[in-house]
């Protein structure tokens, strides 16, 4: 039996009963005098329990309300063991590292102190956990805190924004009118999937590429996830399209064991070949991103096809080489 499920027992003893002896609740509970002391106190001082040992009835009992001093006591509606709590615990850890904008910390918090309450240790289990799980973002941009807020706000309403973007690409800022379809987590950023009500299209906006955000009070155009999923996510990458081809890459026996275990899009096929190399055949609408993945990789990576993919990448070849004198 956990701590929690004990203290939950007393509750129910003391709760049923005028009192009970120190004997009936270690006979109760099989525990020894000294784990009854230390969840008795656990119930006193961090659950404001009013527990009192009443020595002309010589057993434990609750005082009665209108005797009560203090905050009022009330177990929490969900019990959690230590592993569940350090599983929660963990799992914000993680959470808090995608929150680069800081827009859960602070409601995040008192969920925190309350599941350290719990636990009862001596040590500060948050920190713990900070301490012994590392987690290392590569490639993280920021955002601006109130105009991921205004996004998310937007998206959920199913209300307009109008937005002042920068396109990295063309490096121009223009003005739009989006209709929200959803936010994307990909690659350590965020992107909002909207239609984009100046280009008449579905478009994927970085969300730290938004320079000003504005919501408008009109309702959002609604596009089905089947079309959102055509356009934005039939394809490799970030980047939009309905038009897809097929890559065909084959990777050398030494890359081969890292890359069959990777997730480069979910509709990827991938077989090893006789001479352990490894095939790969993903989807891809544009290639930019394909072609950077690609070359990242060297020679242990070579294009089957199409041809037209192989031509852009030995052109990017070409011209990196031109950078060094070799």
């Amino acid at each position: 039996m956990s701590s929690m499920e004990r203290i939950y027992q007393i509750d129910q003893i003391l709760g049923a009963r005028p009192f009970a002896t120190r004997a009936d609740l270690q006979e109760r509970l099989g525990v020894s005098w000294a784990t009854l002391k230390r969840d008795i106190a656990y119930m006193r001082d961090r659950l404001n329990a009013p527990v009192v040992f009443d020595r002309s009835l010589g057993g434990y009992r609750f005082e009665k309300p209108e005797q009560q001093v203090g905050p009022q006591y009330e177990l929490p509606g969900l019990w959690f063991t230590a592993e569940e709590i350090h599983a929660l615990l963990t799992m914000q850890h993680l959470l808090s590292n995608l929150d680069t904008g800081g827009l859960l910390g602070p409601q995040i918090q008192p969920l925190l102190a309350r599941l350290s309450g719990l636990l009862g240790a001596a040590e500060n289990p948050v920190e713990e956990v900070r301490r012994r799980i590392r987690i290392q973002t590569v490639g993280a941009r920021e955002f601006h805190l109130d105009h991921f807020q205004a996004v998310g706000s937007a998206l959920l309403r199913r209300k307009r924004l109008v937005i002042r973007y920068h396109a990295r690409g063309t490096d121009k800022l223009t003005e739009r009118e989006v209709s929200p379809q959803r936010l994307n987590y990909y690659r350590d950023n965020w992107y909002l999937d909207a239609w984009c009500h100046l280009r008449n299209g579905l478009r994927a906006f970085s969300v730290d590429a938004i320079e000003r955000v504005e919501i408008l009070d009109k309702r959002a155009k609604d596009i089905a996830d089947t079309r959102l999923d055509e356009v934005l996510g039939s394809g490799y990458g970030i980047f939009a399209g309905d038009q897809v081809s097929w890559a065909v890459l084959r990777f050398t026996p030494e890359r081969a064991r890292w890359v069959a275990s990777e997730r480069w899009h979910p509709k990827q096929e991938g077989k090893f070949l006789d001479d352990g190399s490894y095939e790969l055949r993903v989807p891809y609408a544009d290639n930019r991103e394909l072609i950077m993945d690609i070359m990242k990789y060297g020679s242990d990576c070579q294009v089957i096809e199409p041809e037209a993919l192989q031509a852009s990448v030995a052109q990017e070849l070409r011209r990196g080489l031109k950078n060094y004198r070799v």
